[in-house]
């Protein structure tokens, strides 16, 4: 199976897992990026033709954390006028015990997602079933969905297709986790990229 001239790329970002990896290798401390500029400048670096950006994130209840419900609504709301498809799900909170480094425990809630995985999984092989892109390229370094790269070489088997699937995620000296997710094309965003990709809008309440 030959790779198209011009292979249709769909792009699937996590964007909870996007920032704690930005946040590892460069130090930013919101989700500044935007991922609409991430996707175009990867698939851009990559030869690919951007079809549709897809976003999936966490968002705590307003009772819970007022200040970054607002900024995730707001967010995800200018988000879709660009034409990001988006979908998120309430975190969860439950309480973690971390060690302190003067050897003390300390006990703090911590917020989880539950589904955003599952759910990129369910999309990447939805939409590759309806022939809706040639390379699905994640923001994650997600090992979760690492079965999904099976299916989608079943599916392009099956249907003979070429078809890809990457992950793409921020990658520095800094960066405790190198590894992209099991079984797909990795692909290192660095710092310059990043920078270019910042979203300066201000949506979080002053």
């Amino acid at each position: 199976m030959r790779m198209p001239p011009s292979p249709r790329a769909v792009t699937f970002v996590d964007g909870q897992n996007l920032f704690h990896a930005a946040k590892e290798a460069f130090g930013y401390t919101y989700p500044n990026y935007d991922p609409l500029k991430l996707a175009r400048a990867v698939c851009d670096g990559q030869g690919w033709q951007l079809e549709q950006v897809r976003f999936y994130t966490g968002v705590p209840d307003l009772q819970d954390d007022a200040r970054w419900h607002r900024f995730w609504q707001a967010k995800l709301a200018q988000l879709g006028r660009r034409d990001v498809r988006t979908y998120f799900r309430p975190l969860r909170y439950q309480n973690k015990t971390v060690r302190l480094p003067d050897g003390r425990q300390h006990t703090c809630l911590a917020g989880h997602e539950k589904g955003i995985d599952v759910r990129i999984a369910l999309d990447v092989v939805h939409l590759a079933a309806e022939d809706s892109y040639d390379v699905a390229l994640i923001f994650s370094q997600d090992q979760d969905l690492s079965e999904v790269a099976d299916e989608i070489r079943r599916i392009s088997r099956v249907n003979q297709r070429w078809l890809k699937i990457a992950s793409a995620f921020p990658a520095s000296p800094t960066a405790k986790n190198t590894r992209g997710i099991n079984k797909t094309d990795w692909i290192r965003i660095d710092r310059d990229t990043c920078d270019c990709c910042l979203d300066h809008r201000y949506y979080r309440a002053r």
